[in-house]
């Protein structure tokens, strides 16, 4: 018979406890919060200026007003979706502390130390390494998948958790949500587009007094706010580190988790497209997340001199499910849709 386990108290994991003090630069952190913030706003105004914009171009103040209204209820409804609808989307099943007792303390202690109610866990019976952040912060979940669990240590798994907690903390479910309904209107709006320029076709070719400016807005206005996009999740990534190790003093397991996940995704996708070759670069402006490796520089840039902290041995060691969890043994499958894990 095993030995009963520990919980994430007694188990001499430094994060937790109240007389460790996070060995952080703080004038950095500060700066760099700054920053995200004057980013995040930018590009926000920018995408809803460039909707209204376009709005305007095509329907004058009436086409801003039903803009707005339908905006409006998007993301009202959007916020009043539960995160049961995502996760059964995911089926996702519930991880209690019972199967998974290291992991629901971890997430219950960054919680509160977020002022937020903790929680709840999920799991996804996948191999691959993700985790993600679902509902507003009185009623929202965390779901991880199998593969994330046993291929991080404990002391890995604390920063992802903080990082998704630290999502929800700061509200980028909506801020996203804000981003994708603008994306997803300018691109109804280039159908208006491409109508404009065929009802025009005739004077745009023999120099007639088509609305050119109008038109050429309308149909590049979805790349635009689609850029921006990515530019925001980008930005709002980097937050979610900084107010993760905020909540754990530790940039070295979120930096350590990152370069792990860097590592295993990179594998396979050299597996299937470049056996035998290197990695080709994504494009900056297309990544959804920063470079791994700009996200660790910043996050290490975030240490002070100091003694590292005391995991007793434990924090190196994965986060384990009790001895009732069946591991995952599904590989990917091929669906019409693409590739299902």
């Amino acid at each position: 018979m095993a030995p009963a386990r520990p919980n994430a108290y007694l188990i001499g994991i430094a994060m937790f406890t109240t007389d460790y003090p996070a060995p952080l630069d703080e004038a950095r952190r500060r700066l760099h919060k700054a920053r995200n913030w004057l980013h995040t706003w930018t590009l926000l105004l920018a995408s809803v200026a460039l909707l209204a914009l376009t709005a305007w171009l095509l329907a004058g103040p009436g086409g801003i007003f039903w803009v707005t209204l339908i905006g409006g209820v998007s993301l009202l409804s959007a916020s009043r979706m539960t995160p049961d609808f995502v996760l059964r989307l995911y089926r996702a099943r519930p991880l209690p502390a019972t199967a998974f007792p290291d992991g629901n303390e971890v997430v219950s202690v960054l919680a509160r130390r977020a002022g937020l109610k903790p929680p709840s866990l999920h799991l996804i019976a996948s191999r691959n390494m993700n985790a993600f952040a679902v509902g507003r912060p009185g009623s929202s979940a965390i779901a991880v998948t199998d593969g994330l669990i046993r291929g991080l240590s404990l002391r890995q798994f604390a920063g992802v958790m903080a990082h998704e907690i630290s999502h929800l903390r700061n509200g980028d479910v909506k801020v996203m949500a804000l981003a994708d309904m603008v994306h997803r209107m300018a691109s109804m709006m280039q159908l208006a587009g491409f109508l404009t320029a065929i009802f025009f076709a005739g004077a745009i070719f023999s120099g007639g007094g088509a609305p050119l400016l109008a038109i050429a807005l309308l149909l590049v206005a979805p790349v635009i706010t689609g850029l921006l996009q990515l530019a925001l999740n980008r930005t709002r990534e980097y937050d979610a580190d900084l107010d993760a190790v905020g909540l754990t003093g530790d940039p070295e397991g979120l930096a350590s988790a990152l370069q792990t996940l860097e590592r295993r995704h990179g594998a396979l996708w050299e597996q299937l497209m470049l056996p035998g070759g290197g990695r080709l670069p994504d494009p900056s402006l297309l990544r959804t997340h920063p470079r791994t490796e700009e996200r660790v520089a910043r996050l290490l840039a975030l240490r002070k001199p100091a003694a590292p902290p005391d995991f007793g041995g434990r924090g190196a060691m994965p986060a384990a499910f009790t001895q009732g969890t069946v591991p995952v043994v599904r590989r990917p499958r091929l669906h019409r849709t693409g590739v299902w894990y």
